[in-house]
Parts: C-alpha cells; sequence; structure tokens
C-alpha cells in the first residue's frame, strides 16, 4: 500500500481547510478588496501549520493504526515507514495550497502550471536518485515527494514575492492575519470535512479490501484503481478550480448571471471530458494493469474493474465541477452533509454490502462507491437547479465587506 489512510488523512485535511479560500479569496477578488487576499492567505497559512503539527503525530503512528484496523502487519509497516519519510513535506504541502488558492483565485495559472511543471520534471530526477541510486526504496519516494514540495513552495513563494502580477494583492506579512482566525476556522472545518469525508470513503474501501479472502490481491487491484482514479480525478479537479474560481469571482463583484453562465458552460465541458476519459479507460483495460504489475492474476483483475471505475470517473469528474461551484459560493457546510449522507450512509454500507454479503469482492467495494456518487450528484444538481444567484451574490457581497 503505497499511499496509507493516513497519508491521505493529512493531506485531504490541509486541501479542504485550504479551500475555504476559494470563496474568501475569490470573492475578494471579484470585489476588488485585493489587499484581503494576502490577508486570508496569511490567515490560512497560519492555521494549517499549526494542524500540521497534530498531523505529524498521525503520520508517525501510522503502522499502529493500521494494525488496530485489522490491516496485514508488513504492509501496516510499510505504510508507516512510507509516512515517516514524508513528515517534512506535510508543512510544505500546507503552505502550497495556501499559495495555489492565492494564485487560483486571481486567474494567475500558468506560473503555477509552470512551477508544477519544473517540479515535476525534478521530482523524476531525485526519485530516481533516492530509490534507485542510493537504495533507499519506499523511503526514498516518500524522502523525494518531500523535497519536490518544498521545491514547488519555493519557486511560488519567489513569485508572489516578485511578480507584479501579485503587487496589489501580496503586501507583506501583516497583524490583521492574526484577526478574526475563528470566522476562518468556522468555514475551513466544513471545507476540509467534505472533502474528507469524500476522499476517506475511497480509502476506507483500500482497507476493507484487506479483509476479503486473497487480502493481498484485492489490496493491489484496488490500490491500482484507487491510483488511476486520483490520477484521471486531477483532470476533474483542474475543471473545479476554474469554475470555483469564476464563481466566486462573479458573485464577489455583483453579477450573478456571469456564475450562473459559467457553471453552465463547465458542466458541458465536463460532461464531454468525462465521456473521453471513460471511453479510454475501457479501451485500455487489459493492458493497464501491466503498468503495475508482472502477475497475471493481477493484471486480469485490473480489467475487469476497469469498467466499473469508467462510470465512477465519469460521476466524480461531474460532482467535482458541482463541489468547485458549491466552494465558489460558500456552501461547504451544506456540503459537508450532502457528502457524509452519500459516502457514509449509502456508500461504505453498500460497499460492505456486495462486498462481504453477495460475495462480489473488490468489485462490489467499488460498486458502492458508484452509489455514494450517483447520490452525490442528484443532491448537487438538485442544489444547483434550485439556487437563487441573486440572493448569492448578495451573500458574497456582504461577507466581502464585513
Amino acid at each position: 500500500m503505497a499511499t496509507s489512510f493516513a497519508s491521505v488523512t493529512g493531506f485531504s485535511v490541509l486541501l479542504g481547510m485550504g479551500s475555504a479560500l476559494e470563496t474568501l479569496c475569490g470573492q475578494a477578488y471579484g470585489a476588488k478588496q485585493y489587499h484581503m487576499l494576502g490577508i486570508y492567505t496569511q490567515r490560512a497559512m497560519l492555521v494549517l501549520l499549526s494542524l500540521s503539527i497534530f498531523l505529524l503525530l498521525i503520520w508517525f503512528n501510522t503502522s499502529t493504526i493500521l494494525i488496530a484496523c485489522g490491516q496485514d502487519h508488513g504492509i501496516s509497516n510499510e505504510a508507516g515507514q512510507f509516512n515517516r519519510w514524508m513528515i517534512p513535506g506535510l508543512f510544505a504541502y500546507g503552505i502550497l495550497q495556501c499559495l495555489n488558492r492565492f494564485l487560483q483565485t486571481q486567474n494567475i495559472v500558468m506560473p503555477m502550471m509552470l512551477t508544477s511543471g519544473f517540479t515535476a520534471l525534478f521530482h523524476i530526477l531525485i526519485c530516481w536518485l533516492f530509490v534507485f541510486k542510493i537504495g533507499l526504496g519506499s523511503k526514498g519516494a516518500a524522502l523525494a515527494n518531500a523535497i519536490s514540495y518544498w521545491v514547488n513552495v519555493f519557486l511560488l513563494a519567489v513569485y508572489v514575492k516578485f511578480s507584479p502580477a501579485c503587487r496589489k494583492t501580496w503586501t507583506g506579512f501583516s497583524k490583521k492575519a492574526l484577526d478574526d482566525v475563528l470566522d476562518f476556522i468556522k468555514l475551513a472545518i466544513p471545507s476540509a470535512i467534505m472533502i474528507c469525508f469524500e476522499y476517506w470513503s475511497f480509502e476506507m474501501v483500500v482497507l476493507l479490501s484487506g479483509l476479503l479472502p486473497n487480502p493481498k490481491l484485492e489490496t493491489s487491484v484496488l490500490s491500482i484503481s484507487l491510483n488511476t482514479c486520483w490520477m484521471v480525478y486531477m483532470v476533474s479537479v483542474g475543471l473545479g478550480a476554474a469554475i470555483s474560481t469564476r464563481v466566486s469571482n462573479e458573485l464577489g463583484a455583483g453579477r450573478p448571471q456571469g456564475a450562473r453562465l459559467a457553471l453552465f458552460v463547465v458542466v458541458i465541458v465536463a460532461i464531454l471530458v468525462g465521456l473521453i476519459i471513460a471511453t479510454t479507460t475501457i479501451l485500455v483495460r487489459f493492458v493497464w494493469g501491466k503498468l503495475y504489475s508482472n502477475e497475471e492474476e493481477v493484471i486480469r483483475y485490473v480489467a475487469k474493474i476497469l469498467p466499473l471505475l469508467a462510470l465512477s470517473d465519469f460521476l466524480d469528474g461531474f460532482q467535482c465541477v458541482l463541489s468547485g461551484a458549491a466552494r465558489g459560493c460558500g456552501w461547504q457546510k451544506l456540503c459537508a452533509f450532502i457528502n457524509l449522507g452519500a459516502y457514509y450512509v449509502v456508500g461504505l454500507p453498500s460497499s460492505v454490502l456486495f462486498a462481504f454479503v453477495f460475495h462480489t469482492g473488490g468489485m462490489g467495494l467499488w460498486m458502492g462507491i458508484i452509489c455514494a456518487l450517483l447520490v452525490q450528484n442528484v443532491a448537487l444538481i438538485g442544489i444547483n437547479v434550485c439556487t437563487n444567484w441573486d440572493k448569492e451574490a448578495r451573500k458574497a457581497v456582504n461577507r466581502v465587506h464585513s
């Protein structure tokens, strides 16, 4: 298990807390309250760095936590070792989320793309160096991840400091970042819960696969499926970030019709992209497993489960766009309840039912996730159809000026 439940817990919490800036910075930028973007970002950094200290303790005790959950001792110890070597990157990841949202909500995308591209190339080099040349194995991979996060943070920080594009929005560190921390936390906690409920449910599927007959095969295949899902999900994350920025900017500027039009356009794009991704996933199902394993049993199982993965990718991409619009509006608390019901009242119980009662194995676990995604999409569609965008624009303007 290359990525354990504990590591995803840490990253998803920081990612979720940082996503509160999509609402705050996005609406402030739309309202032309440019100086507030830097204040909000500094406030978020303080909160996320403080939270990282607590998450550090979870990462340090990953193996103990996994063994207590009934996981295989060998897999748990390997995951625990991986997380301990990832700890230096925990703090960088939190800062990175803040800087990304700071730039994203100003529609400054190209520098983020270039720094991420450079970091990815650099990561390949140091990963090869640590894993193969020095022989650190999974520990080297974890350390390479941590170093890459810090490199990305450094590059973005230099850009923010010296770029004319950020002159109005970043005016240096300010004591005002210490004000209204509780108000930020009130929005950040539902943001984190909203994202964590979704991310954790996917990781719970991998954990549950360790309780099935032949756990090594099931865990391997579900881990491959999850890695594939996250890779494809990055496309949807980009669309979700775009609509979150657009909706928050338009609402902050008092233009509700612009927000509604932007959502309509991105929904159409998400459907088209989802169909392309789902079709591609089905077409490569017989060769995809060979990228991860040489064992014929694993390759056949991956080919069998990929059609389900194609459906879940389509549904996940669609909800990602709707969730992005929700973050732009500041509906994190409502979405947290939707995700709770979709994944933990419907999804995971359905996974257990299909896998352990109907004995469909890992495929049953993934069928439960599809049930959750269906419920989540229906709920989000209903909310967006019934939204009074004029009222949301007034709320956004009031939030910024208060």
